[in-house]
């Protein structure tokens, strides 16, 4: 269906290629590359300013929970934007929505969590932690304890703090990072698991190579160890059964604190608010959060911190010291009255429970795709998908860089009218959380359409003569 929209859209064109610097541009091609540019949107789906619709695959950017175009999200945010747009979150000054707001969080957090930092995004967040178990550890005499572990493929953000915690070997070429005091272990991705290895030997090497890492590092040394539940942008990878509870039991037995990043698991992407506790058995030290906290309505980020880690250097224990971390917007009085509108809806309109149903119905529609000739690997879980596909299913031989196999489908899917994220050979879904199985039948029904195109492209060029 397409609509009439009053929009220039090759003015818009040559003004973004002209001026706008994109996440993740391409150097060589942003003057060339005509963006799409989104206009409006409502429920699952966008249009783009020709009037073009399309189901959005990825909710935005894993964020837009419950949907777009909710007016109860936009009456909540004009109404605090009357009442008091913003005021400084320094030293002992609050709104009622931060002090609303951080009280929800801890009911909602699993244990003891009960403590609230915000910033403004999830990259925010993960910097607030490090920088705060870099507190905890000065403060109670253990400064030596810097040392972070982290893991390939994982995403943690993109300030320079952040950015040194990814993973991702693409996004690590042309940039500098922290490599004293950071480590990276293999990903936890069964897929890619030694042939013949079972997937419980895979768990018990990926949990002997974190202690291993921590061993050689020495206990006194490593301060944390961060982990997406699910790590989403390296790929959805989906870490053996009883994997967390077990990394949390190690870093339990060597006093290094567990931080759980779900700024994408969270706020009902895996059926629960939190998916720590329910999902994979942990309680962490610390939960980062953003993206779902708002629905992307607006930027937000939060740190929760457990009652055990802040008793040690509150109060009495405290030695004078100042979190001297923050942030303009720092619990920004707008941002925080969207969060709770936000999760208001989600609750009345239980989202985490039509979650944990549409999301094994789309889980088991894609997995249907497994039997395409280019598809290695259907994974994830709930509402977080990928399909990964590969030059040989044999072998599990992926395709070389440049035949963009993601970025051929995703081509192919946006001429079909749907958007995904395509990250090399794979294809990502995170599509919002209201979504039906009607529209799951439809955008699965797209996907294949486009790999069967994709496969004709590839037999056409020689690129692929499976």
């Amino acid at each position: 269906m397409t609509r009439n929209l009053p929009y220039d859209t090759e003015d818009l064109q040559r003004k973004d290629r002209a001026h706008v610097l994109h996440p993740w541009a391409s150097l060589e091609t942003r003057r060339a590359d005509d963006p799409l540019i989104v206009a409006e949107a409502d429920n699952i789906y966008i249009n783009d300013t020709d009037g073009e619709r399309f189901i959005d695959g990825i909710g935005g950017m894993w964020c837009v929970n419950i949907g777009y175009g909710r007016d109860e999200m936009a009456e909540a945010v004009a109404e605090q934007i009357r009442r008091m747009p913003y005021y400084s979150p320094f030293g002992p000054l609050g709104s009622p929505p931060a002090a609303e707001l951080a009280a929800k969080l801890a009911a909602l957090a699993p244990g003891d969590l009960d403590t609230v930092f915000f910033s403004t995004s999830g990259s925010s967040a993960n910097d607030s932690a490090i920088r705060f178990v870099q507190l905890y550890f000065n403060l109670t005499g253990r400064p030596e304890k810097k040392h972070v572990i982290t893991r390939d493929q994982a995403y943690h953000g993109s300030t320079y703090l952040a950015a040194s915690l990814c993973g991702k070997p693409e996004d690590r070429g042309n940039f500098d990072f922290i490599t004293d005091w950071v480590h990276h272990l293999e990903a936890p991705n069964p897929y890619r698991r030694p042939k013949g290895q079972s997937v419980e030997a895979f768990c018990d090497a990926k949990l002997a190579e974190l202690e291993d890492k921590i061993l050689e590092i020495g206990p006194d040394q490593v301060a944390a160890f961060i982990a997406e539940p699910i790590l989403a942008s390296g790929g959805v990878i989906v870490p053996p059964p009883g994997y967390h509870a077990r990394c949390l039991e190690i870093c339990r037995k060597h006093d290094v604190i567990y931080i759980s990043d779900e700024v994408v698991t969270g706020f009902g992407r895996l059926g629960h608010f939190f998916a720590s506790e329910p999902v994979f058995d942990i309680v962490p030290d610390i939960i980062t959060s953003a993206k779902g906290l708002t629905s992307g309505y607006l930027p937000l980020g939060a740190t929760i911190v457990s009652k055990r880690l802040m008793e040690r250097i509150s109060d009495d224990n405290a030695q004078g010291a100042v979190f001297s971390n923050g942030f303009t917007y720092s619990g920004h009085p707008v941002s925080c009255a969207a969060a709770l509108k936000n999760i208001e809806i989600m609750e009345r309109e239980d989202i985490c429970g039509h979650v944990r149903e549409a999301g094994p119905y789309m889980q088991e529609k894609l997995r249907a795709l497994a039997a395409l000739p280019i598809v290695g690997d259907v994974r994830g879980s709930h509402l977080m998908g990928c399909i990964e596909c590969v030059a040989d299913k044999e072998t599990r031989e992926p395709f070389p860089a440049e035949a963009k196999v993601g970025y051929r489908i995703d081509a192919h899917c946006q001429a079909r009218g749907l958007i995904l994220r395509p990250l090399g050979s794979l294809c990502v879904f995170s599509p919002p959380l209201t979504i039906d199985e009607t529209q799951i039948d439809r955008m699965v029904a797209i996907m294949r359409e486009s790999i069967e195109a994709t496969l004709a492209d590839l037999r056409a060029e020689g690129i692929w003569n499976g």
